[in-house]
């Protein structure tokens, strides 16, 4: 939010108030005065005027984690462990996922309490993609990469997948890049050919990979860089 319209929406400010501490540099997010009223604001900002705090703030998370098999892409579940039971931090009821993955799907998950920048992550608008490897049952045939660049339809949804990306790289393995998130989609696209999934690993979402140096259940901080990428 802009820092104008953050103190306009305050009771103890009007407009031209607003403007006027702008003027007198009187305002500070993060601790350094601001003049210009498009200063971005976020839920993790501190704000305060005259050295008083008008919001607190509070440090903004992100973590990666390499999700194993057989867990749940949940905050919480009254069955089966979550991904949230894996990550020993404290407040974890502030966190949340940024692109939940099936319960036997293993790979790339983020998690942070940003809810900004999971949106920028995972809306459709942004149309980062999301790379998967795959293992089929059945051989893959060339066919596969022409209609998943052409889109499946899904009759449940009465909705045509938007283009995919396939790279055979054996006979029943390949690199599926979708741009979407649907229910089930990687497995309903292969099931258009009546061929079963039976191992599905997320490698990368946008510019974030999955760091090869974590085992199933392990997560780490994104670093600053990572974090910016989005």
């Amino acid at each position: 939010m802009r820092v104008d319209r953050f103190l306009s929406n305050l009771p103890q400010f009007n407009r031209k108030q607003v403007r006027l501490l702008l003027v007198e540099r009187r305002v500070t997010v993060e601790g350094v005065a601001v003049s210009d009223p498009h200063h971005d604001v976020r839920e993790f900002s501190q704000v305060c005027v005259d050295g008083e705090i008008l919001q607190a703030g509070k440090p903004a998370r992100y973590f990666m984690l390499h999700k194993p098999q057989g867990c749940v892409s949940a905050t919480s579940d009254p069955q089966h462990s979550t991904v949230l039971d894996l990550l020993h931090e404290p407040d974890k009821a502030d966190l949340h996922i940024a692109g939940r993955l099936d319960f036997n799907t293993t790979g790339l998950m983020l998690i942070t309490n940003d809810g900004q920048w999971s949106r920028r992550l995972t809306q459709p608008q942004t149309k980062l993609p999301k790379v998967y490897h795959v293992q089929t049952e059945q051989d893959i045939g060339p066919q596969y990469a022409m209609k998943f660049a052409a889109g499946v339809y899904f009759a449940f949804e009465d909705l045509t997948t938007q283009p995919a990306k396939l790279e055979r790289l054996g006979p029943r393995t390949a690199r599926l890049s979708i741009v979407e998130g649907r229910y089930h989609q990687v497995k309903r696209m292969f099931g258009h050919f009546d061929n079963k999934v039976i191992g599905l690993h997320r490698e990368r979402m946008g510019p974030l990979v999955l760091d090869t140096s974590l085992a199933p259940g392990q997560y780490r901080p994104l670093t600053d860089d990572e974090i910016r990428l989005i």
